[in-house]
């Protein structure tokens, strides 16, 4: 009996065994089934994508278009390759409240719109002659062919100047987005200019002439009008550089309470053509819309001869054959400058055309000469005041005294450059005679560069006799090889010297000059 029931156990315990055996290899084989499984999904999956590729290669390309008007809901009006189409907008377009003037969008071989296309960056450059009402706008071309095209949305409603360019499909009739140009905005300051007549010294005389050209016209326009007499339209300020000519446009501005066009003439030239008349048209648009808020302004040529120079003198490539008559056009032309004035500056007023000095154009003329000895105390006195610290042993008065004898003597140690003439006749020219008033400023500036030094060494406070000695000494010896010996002719008109011309220069000065 115990027999039987041992062997009963064994049986037992062999198929729980063989069971355990059996659930172990149940599970092997679901995890074998489950990879199995994924494996097939992702099989499946690769080849739907597959699939997916292949239709999508197989398919006929979109084609890109420009939506130029919105009939009605479900339908558009689209340019494509040059012609205009009503076509339908598909239903599933997820982006169609998207969808205004000026949008690219793409097309379908059977012509429907189905998607959103990034705003094309390339097209026409055109320019604005004239905004028509809130969508449309007149506009011309590269050949000046006027034309006019509806505003894409973003530019409906926005202010567009005369001369913006704007970025256009001239087929489509539809102009879509602003190109920035850095020409006219920069190039002008419509700020009133914070200089004064009371910061200019040594030009007493031109200050009472340009007041008189242009602010007794501004001031007393009642007067003007009851005798009967019209404003100067232009003033050009001539003479040697550093003269004072920029600061004097400027306190016309600010003494009048101004508009100021800053137009800096070199910066104005275009290889371009057609572009810096293009310019020349903006500014003056420009100018007359600040003249019609009812304050002056004024139009500031620096450097006018790099522009206007004399038509067919071959000295430079002839663009002034178009620029003078556009600057003619604009002083003499139908519209009329109401408040505007021109101010021109330039050292060399022999090289602009004839035809814009004449009078009824710029025809007030005044001269910048270099300051002789009173004006030069003048100048000096403004940049060396009564709130600028003074060694207590030196007195302003003997200061600017002893600057001015420095620069003026006219001795041999002030001997500057020697001309000879194309007659061979010989002169001698003096230190005196080229200060201006740059100069004058500059060594100012030296002179308190080198008291702040001392007191920084420890030495004693305040500008002393020595500091501008040493300061005007060191402004002419960095000067002294300025004058240009290949050019000597050139180089004594930019001078401001007039007369024979000169065959030779030598110069003389040496460190030995202006000695205490």
């Amino acid at each position: 009996m115990s027999e039987a029931r041992r062997d009963d156990g064994r049986r037992v315990e062999m198929l729980e065994r063989r069971l355990a055996e059996a659930r172990s290899d149940a599970r092997a084989l679901a995890q074998v089934n489950d990879k199995l499984n994924q494996t097939l999904r992702d099989a499946r999956e690769s080849l739907l994508a597959l699939r997916e590729q292949l239709d999508a290669l197989a398919a006929p390309p979109s084609q890109l278009g420009l939506v130029t008007g919105l009939p009605e809901a479900g339908l558009a009006d689209v340019a494509v390759g040059g012609r205009t189409l009503r076509v339908k907008v598909s239903p599933e377009l997820v982006a169609v409240e998207s969808l205004q003037v000026g949008a690219s969008v793409l097309l379908n071989e059977a012509m429907t719109v189905v998607g959103l296309a990034e705003a094309a960056t390339a097209g026409e450059i055109v320019r604005v002659r004239e905004p028509l009402g809130d969508d449309r706008v007149l506009a011309a071309t590269a050949s000046e062919e006027e034309i006019v095209l509806r505003l894409a949305a973003p530019l409906v409603g926005a202010p567009l100047d005369p001369g913006e360019s704007l970025l256009a499909d001239r087929r489509a009739f539809v102009a879509w987005a602003r190109v920035p140009r850095s020409d006219v905005e920069e190039l002008t300051l419509d700020e009133v200019p914070d200089v004064t007549y009371a910061d200019i010294g040594g030009l007493g005389r031109q200050i009472d002439e340009i007041r008189d050209a242009v602010e007794l016209p501004f001031l007393h326009r009642d007067l003007f009008e009851t005798f009967r007499l019209a404003a100067p339209k232009g003033v050009l300020l001539y003479g040697p550089p550093g003269c004072g000519k920029t600061m004097i446009a400027k306190a016309v501005a600010s003494a009048a309470g101004s508009h100021f066009l800053n137009i800096k003439g070199p910066e104005l030239l275009n290889k371009y053509v057609g572009e810096t008349e293009r310019q020349i048209r903006v500014i003056f648009g420009r100018a007359r819309e600040l003249a019609d808020e009812g304050r002056p302004v004024v139009v500031f040529f620096d450097e006018m001869d790099s522009l206007f120079r004399t038509r067919g003198s071959g000295v430079s490539s002839d663009v002034e054959s178009t620029i003078v008559p556009q600057l003619l056009s604009e002083l003499d032309g139908v519209e009329g400058l109401h408040h505007v004035i021109v101010i021109g500056a330039t050292n060399r007023e022999d090289l602009i055309d004839p035809a814009i000095l004449r009078p009824g154009r710029l025809d007030v003329k005044i001269k910048l000469d270099r300051p002789d000895a009173a004006g030069a105390r003048e100048i000096l006195a403004k940049h060396l005041t009564d709130d600028v610290p003074l060694n207590p042993a030196t007195g302003l008065d003997d200061l600017l005294d002893a600057g001015v004898e420095a620069l003026y003597r006219r001795d041999e140690g002030n001997r500057f450059v020697e001309v000879t003439y194309a007659s061979g006749a010989k002169e001698v020219l003096y230190v005196a005679d080229f200060v201006s008033g740059a100069m004058l400023a500059n060594i100012a500036g030296r002179a308190k560069k080198a008291a702040i030094k001392e007191v920084l060494a420890g030495g004693e406070q305040g500008i002393r006799l020595h500091h501008l000695l040493d300061a005007c000494r060191a402004e002419v010896s960095e000067n002294e090889e300025l004058p240009n010996t290949t050019n000597p002719d050139d180089w004594a008109r930019v001078s401001g010297r007039r007369g024979e011309r000169i065959a030779f220069l030598r110069t003389l000065h040496h460190a030995r000059a202006l000695e205490a």
